[in-house]
């Protein structure tokens, strides 16, 4: 069930949620708002209780977005990277966000 919301491309919907980028690389263009609020409509919509962003064929984000990706805590969802770039896992190890988002490789 893929369907496209605005910026997001959301692969499953429900407790886990699976949202992505469609595999495209261009998000240093990416409006946080947008994405912010299509984020906020499907867990609050599916009662999202686990949110897994795919990062499949993006190789850097913006900082605003790992800020954005990390504040959704206070929404209640614990927040899974899944197949992120080896740039992003580096980003994500010096900062120690993977303690706050584990990352994985997974099939999507």
């Amino acid at each position: 069930m893929e369907t496209k919301q605005g910026t997001l491309h959301v692969y499953e919907a429900g407790t886990l949620s699976v949202a992505g980028f469609g595999g495209h690389d261009v998000l240093e263009h990416v409006n946080l708002a947008e994405v912010r609020g299509e984020l906020l409509e499907l867990i609050e919509e599916h009662q999202c209780e686990t949110l897994a962003i795919d990062f499949t064929g993006v190789t850097l984000i913006p900082s605003g977005l790992l800020g954005l990706l990390a504040s959704l805590r206070e929404h209640g969802v614990t927040v899974h990277l899944y197949n992120p770039s080896q740039d992003i896992r580096e980003v994500m190890e010096i900062t120690n966000l993977q303690e706050v988002m584990p990352m994985y490789e997974v099939e999507v």
